[in-house]
C-alpha cells in the first residue's frame, strides 16, 4: 500500500525549521501574477524570492508581453508595500516587518520549445501527458537557473491552481532537484479562502486576457469549438460585468469559470 505524502505539511516543516534563522534564498516559477500573489505573500515571510518568469506555452507574444508586465506590476505593489510597513514598524520601535523584497527574472520567450516537446501529444486531453510535458519543459528551465544562481531553492505557482496535478509537479520538481543538485521546496496549497494583502477575488483580476485560452495552440482551437456548440469552458467576463469594488478599471478581466 503506497503512502500518500502530505506536501503541505513537509513544506510546514520547513518553514518552521528556518523562522528563527537566516532566510533562504528561493528562485520562484511563475505562470501568471494571479497564481503568484498568494504564493509570495505567504512566501515571502520565510525566504529571499527571486520570481522567474519562464511559459513557452502561451502562444501569443502580445500575450505573453501583457502577463510579464502584471507580475513586474505585482511585485513592485508588493515591495512597495514591504517597505511602507517596515517603515512605519520602524518609526514606532517595532520588531521590522519580515516580508522580504522581492526580485524578477524574465526568461526568454521560446514557444517553439514548446512545439517541440508537444509534437505527438496534440490529442492528448487536458491533464494529460501534453500537460507534464509542460511542466518538464518549466521546471527543468527553474531548477537549472537556480543551480547556476546558487538559489538553496526552487519551485512553482503552478501547484497553486485547481486545474494543475500538483503531485506531479511536485514529482517532477524533485527528479530535477536531484539531475541538478538543488532544493525543491515541495507546495499544495490551494487558492480557497485566501486572504490578506490580496484577497481570493483581488488575485484573479488582472490587466490584459489573462485566461487558460492563450496556453496552448491546442487547447485554443479546442476552447473555440466549445464555445461554439455550447460546451463549458474557461469563461471570462469584462470588468463592467464585474462587481465595481473590485473592476479597477475597463481593461481587466477576470476569470470566473473553469474547465
Amino acid at each position: 500500500m503506497s503512502v500518500v505524502r502530505n506536501y503541505q505539511k513537509e513544506l510546514d516543516k520547513i518553514t518552521e525549521d528556518i523562522k528563527n534563522g537566516s532566510a533562504p534564498t528561493l528562485f520562484l516559477h511563475s505562470c501568471c501574477a494571479p497564481c503568484s500573489s498568494y504564493v509570495l505573500e505567504y512566501l515571502r515571510q520565510f525566504f529571499r524570492i527571486t520570481v522567474f518568469y519562464y511559459n513557452p506555452n502561451i502562444t501569443e507574444a502580445q500575450e505573453y508581453r501583457k502577463r510579464v508586465a502584471e507580475q513586474k506590476r505585482l511585485i513592485a505593489a508588493y515591495n512597495a508595500y514591504s517597505r511602507e510597513a517596515e517603515q512605519a514598524e520602524t518609526g514606532m520601535g517595532q520588531e521590522q516587518n519580515k516580508g522580504y523584497l522581492i526580485d524578477i527574472v524574465e526568461g526568454d520567450y521560446e514557444p517553439a520549445c514548446f512545439y517541440e516537446i508537444a509534437k505527438g501529444l496534440e490529442q492528448c486531453p487536458e491533464g494529460g501527458e501534453r500537460c507534464f510535458a509542460c511542466y518538464a519543459l518549466r521546471l527543468q528551465e527553474t531548477a537549472k537557473r537556480a543551480r547556476a544562481g546558487g538559489y538553496d531553492y526552487f519551485t512553482t505557482t503552478l501547484t497553486i491552481s485547481p486545474l494543475k496535478n500538483a503531485a506531479k509537479l511536485n514529482e517532477i520538481g524533485e527528479q530535477f532537484a536531484k539531475e541538478y543538485g538543488t532544493g525543491c521546496l515541495l507546495t499544495l496549497r490551494r487558492k480557497t479562502g485566501i486572504s490578506g494583502l490580496w484577497s481570493c477575488r483581488e488575485s484573479m483580476i488582472c490587466t490584459g486576457r489573462i485566461t487558460a485560452d492563450a496556453c496552448t495552440p491546442v487547447c485554443s482551437v479546442r476552447r473555440n469549438v466549445r464555445r461554439k456548440t455550447g460546451r463549458r469552458r474557461c469563461g471570462i467576463r469584462k470588468s463592467s460585468q464585474i462587481d465595481g469594488s473590485c473592476a479597477k478599471n475597463r481593461d481587466m478581466i477576470m476569470m470566473t469559470d473553469f474547465l
